[in-house]
């Protein structure tokens, strides 16, 4: 079976310049320190965990480079796309963008000079507890931030959207306000509180982000939220999201290298194809290969 990741991070020590890099080694976050991330992880690296499961496409989705040279990311890694031995990876590109900033357009126009741009993320999570806060303000809730969100349909990119269920009715309005955007939720929706009371809120909140038609998920990222996963654990949060938003509007990712921490790719995989067992091979072929290959035009 043909498989496309449509979310792993390519970084390098040398040469790039990643602000988490620079974090005290006792920094720790949702899904652990980011000391432990810092080492080169390459074409080469993302080819090795590759090589098991038939991956034939794939999706880089931004890494927190350095926010005020957003764009160099984007040339950085259209220029290992056209490697020779790239294999054409990265297919598709997700770059970083401030709606917030002034010369949003300018960065905008700046990544859609390369070929593989495909959408922006922005993380958006805010959170009480902040080992799991990521953002340093609730852009949603920004006017300013939401007025210049819409110049996505100008540029013709999609938003991925990363945020925790207490954000998720504020981000229902934006996708309302663009229904000719395309909204690709990240990490199954971010299940990271695991109380009953936060997992009943995070259920109600992937059903209403599954009412508005022009929002599909990423199934993965779910060992952030579970570092001693199993099958059986992530079981659930997998077959609710493919229930809320359908088949056809569900992809599977790695998340890797941060998921690297903890478990290996063929692992990820092979727990997504267990799930599935009983799907049929159309169903499959969408949730492994298809609906990423629609959805990031690849």
């Amino acid at each position: 079976m043909k498989v496309i990741d449509p979310h792993h991070h390519l970084w390098r020590e040398e040469g790039g310049n990643y602000p988490w890099m620079q974090a005290d080694e006792t920094v720790e976050v949702l899904w652990g320190k980011p000391a432990d991330l810092i080492r080169n992880y390459l074409t080469a690296d993302l080819l090795d965990d590759f090589k098991n499961q038939h991956v034939v496409k794939s999706v880089h989705v931004q890494c927190e480079h350095d926010p005020t040279r957003p764009v160099e990311e984007t040339k950085w890694l259209q220029s290992v796309a056209d490697a020779p031995g790239s294999g054409g990876f990265p297919n598709g590109i997700i770059a970083y963008a401030n709606f917030a900033e002034t010369n949003i357009e300018e960065t905008l126009e700046g990544h859609c000079r390369y070929p593989n741009i495909r959408g922006i993320r922005q993380i958006l999570n805010v959170h009480d507890n902040p080992r799991f806060n990521h953002a340093d303000r609730d852009y949603l809730k920004d006017a300013a931030w939401r007025k210049n969100f819409s110049l996505l349909k100008k540029h013709h990119l999609s938003f991925d959207l990363q945020l925790y269920y207490h954000q998720m009715d504020d981000a229902v309005s934006l996708a309302r306000e663009n229904p000719d955007i395309l909204f690709i939720l990240n990490h199954t929706g971010m299940p990271a509180d695991r109380d009953e009371e936060s997992l009943q809120a995070w259920r109600r909140g992937m059903q209403t982000l599954a009412d508005c038609p022009n929002m599909v998920v990423k199934i993965s990222g779910l060992g952030m939220c579970d570092r001693q996963w199993t099958v059986q654990s992530i079981r659930p949060f997998v077959l609710h999201a493919i229930e809320d938003f359908g088949v056809e509007r569900c992809m599977f990712a790695s998340n890797f290298p941060v998921d690297k921490l903890f478990s290996s790719f063929d692992a990820v995989w092979d727990a997504f194809k267990e799930i599935t067992a009983d799907f049929s091979d159309d169903e499959k072929a969408a949730l492994f290969h298809d609906n990423a290959e629609q959805y990031y035009r690849l």
